[in-house]
């Protein structure tokens, strides 16, 4: 099977977490379905030149999260995905996109309405390609 996860080294964001990140994005959209096997970290680690630890990490994470079960001696495979709990997890994600908006908001002392002015100029942006 073939993953495609792009790396970035320049991003900012720990390689392990863009692994995993993606890997739950191809989760949420169907790309990897419920039930299915992905590569094994050895081979995970090998086809994306990094190394295993970081992707024992990313599975570790997935796995904590819930988007990933293994099977001792079988590998890793997509879980049953939780709605209500992939709904609260992207809700906390929000969350805390808004805090940092309203903490640079703040920095730049915009006003609330101009706040809600930034808000639907990008939600219509997004809704309307």
């Amino acid at each position: 099977m073939s993953l495609s996860i792009l790396i970035s080294n320049s991003s900012g964001v720990p390689i392990y977490a863009q692994i995993s990140e993606q890997m739950k994005q191809a989760i949420l959209d169907n790309t990897l379905a419920e039930g299915q096997a992905v590569p094994s970290i050895r081979q995970l680690a090998s086809e994306l030149r990094v190394s295993v630890m970081t992707a024992n990490r990313a599975y570790a994470e997935l796995e904590a999260d819930g988007y990933l079960v293994t099977a001792p001696g079988r590998g890793s495979f997509v879980a049953g995905i939780d709605n209500q709990l992939v709904r609260e997890q992207l809700v906390r994600r929000v969350e805390g996109s808004f805090e940092d908006a309203v903490a640079a908001a703040r920095l730049a002392r915009l006003t609330k309405p101009e706040m809600v002015e930034i808000f639907d100029l990008i939600w219509e942006g997004e809704h309307n390609d």
